[in-house]
């Protein structure tokens, strides 16, 4: 379709829209709006994009920044090895291109979180290079347009997509292909009740002519969602509370919550305050319990968390600080990055 890039473009003209990091050429604003737009909306990314600018307005600042600082500007956004990552990033840029952000798509691939996609959508816009950015939307757009089945969650669709969008793109436009393939998907080529009959390709799309449009994309595998339960306790002594902060190669790594005892299956209030951890938390000590909440339920994208808070006072003795329990003032949580699920309930409580 050799009209392809040309049409998009002009509809591009027409509908693009308008935001923060729209016409930015400096790479190291591009490298943070992608970040922040990976699983995220762009509604709830935006002011996050605004923030997180305004704090680190250059690669410099972010990697003089402390790993907890970054972590409390990206809490609520979720996914949060994408904040470490651009961190680590950040230092890397640092200490490899003299603080210089690259230039070349093969160094740009280099730097930690960044994937194919995310070093093409770099290259193309901040430097023109003719690389094609895949995403999700390209994905459903192209599928779509050209009557493609192959699954789209295979390394042959990503092949095939990738090799298809690079012939369609012009090369002089690399950076503005990309955007307007984004928001093409975005706001017409909807993943559900896409608006056809409005659509400047309505003649030439393969899935519009054969009513494939809720049928593509294709995806061959369906990931099962695993279930867990967390138990909190919110431990007082005093002025101070008890938290830890998050080391493991899990979910919200980095992040601080209250100390936390894990099942697979639900747990009685018996069962709950009877464990060993707990008990080893407390032991010696005199405590009185002052609240179990309800349950809250968290959905990540392939895990439930389902979460209960038992707040307790110790009113003798002192707590057994072990697996990284720290104790800090009260007054001082607010310094903390916490996850989303740790916020819902300092919200409930308001």
């Amino acid at each position: 379709m050799k009209h392809f890039s040309k049409t998009l473009l002009t509809w591009y003209g027409h509908y693009k829209r308008e935001l923060p990091w729209r016409g930015e050429t400096d790479p190291y604003k591009i490298w943070i709006s992608e970040i922040i737009l990976q699983q995220t909306r762009i509604a709830q990314g935006w002011n996050y994009y605004l923030r997180f600018i305004e704090r680190f307005p250059t690669v410099t600042d972010l990697a003089a920044s402390s790993e907890d600082e970054v972590l409390k500007y990206w809490q609520g956004l979720g996914y949060y090895s994408r904040a470490r990552n651009l961190h680590t990033g950040a230092k890397y840029i640092m200490n490899e291109h003299k603080g210089i952000f690259p230039t070349a798509y093969k160094d740009i691939l280099k730097i930690k979180g960044v994937g194919e996609y995310t070093a093409s959508a770099i290259a193309s816009i901040a430097f023109n290079l003719p690389y094609a950015a895949i995403d999700g939307n390209a994905f459903r757009v192209l599928t779509r347009m050209f009557g493609i089945d192959t699954p789209i969650d295979t390394t042959a669709a990503k092949k095939e997509i990738t090799v298809l969008a690079s012939q369609l793109m012009d090369t002089k436009h690399a950076g503005l292909f990309n955007q307007a393939l984004m928001d093409f998907g975005s706001l017409q080529c909807l993943p559900a009740h896409p608006d056809c009959d409005k659509c400047c390709f309505v003649f030439d799309c393969v899935a519009k002519q054969r009513c494939l449009q809720n049928l593509l994309p294709v995806k061959s595998q369906k990931q099962k969602v695993r279930t867990r339960y967390f138990y909190y306790f919110r431990i007082y002594r005093q002025t101070e509370i008890l938290i830890r902060k998050r080391e493991e190669k899990d979910i919200w790594k980095g992040l601080y919550e209250f100390p936390l005892f894990e099942r697979e299956k639900e747990l009685s209030e018996e069962e709950i305050l009877s464990n060993s951890f707990l008990t080893g938390i407390l032991d010696g000590c005199t405590w009185t319990i002052k609240s179990i909440s309800s349950q809250y339920k968290h959905q990540l994208t392939h895990q439930l968390i389902i979460a209960r808070f038992i707040t307790l006072t110790i009113t003798k003795g002192k707590p057994h600080l072990y697996n990284s329990i720290l104790s800090i003032p009260e007054a001082n949580m607010d310094n903390y990055p916490v996850a989303r699920l740790i916020e819902r309930f300092f919200s409930y409580e308001l």
